[in-house]
């Protein structure tokens, strides 16, 4: 976060940040990191559904690198395999997950904020 995160943050008004509130995101270290660096995070409930459409892009990553031939034995293999995949990724499955997101929307509504196929 600090090299690029924290800079593009300070370079603009009004920004606010989103993470999902996994164990590492609200880590005391990362709080205090984040209070520190006067980061403004989005209010986002415990337990709410995670309508996020990277969640998807993520999979997809993951597809792809378990797809291929050769296991990454080494840090730098894996950095590479994910640059080379992640470039791979089709704009239209890009397009389809952020398309998608008023079906999702709905399907939160429609369960009350429980649980959906998403």
């Amino acid at each position: 976060m600090e090299p690029v995160v924290i800079p593009f943050i300070n370079q603009r008004r009004d920004v606010i940040y989103q993470q999902d509130y996994a164990r590492p995101h609200v880590a005391r270290i990362t709080m205090d990191f984040l209070r520190q660096n006067n980061v403004t995070l989005v209010e986002w409930p415990a337990l709410s559904p995670d309508l996020s459409p990277i969640e998807h892009v993520w999979d997809e990553l993951g597809r792809r690198l378990r797809r291929r031939l050769t296991r990454p034995e080494t840090l730098q293999y894996l950095e590479n395999a994910i640059i080379e995949e992640w470039a791979n990724i089709p704009v239209d499955v890009l397009a389809r997950n952020i398309q998608s997101m008023r079906r999702r929307c709905r399907a939160v509504i429609n369960a009350n904020g429980g649980h959906t196929g998403y």
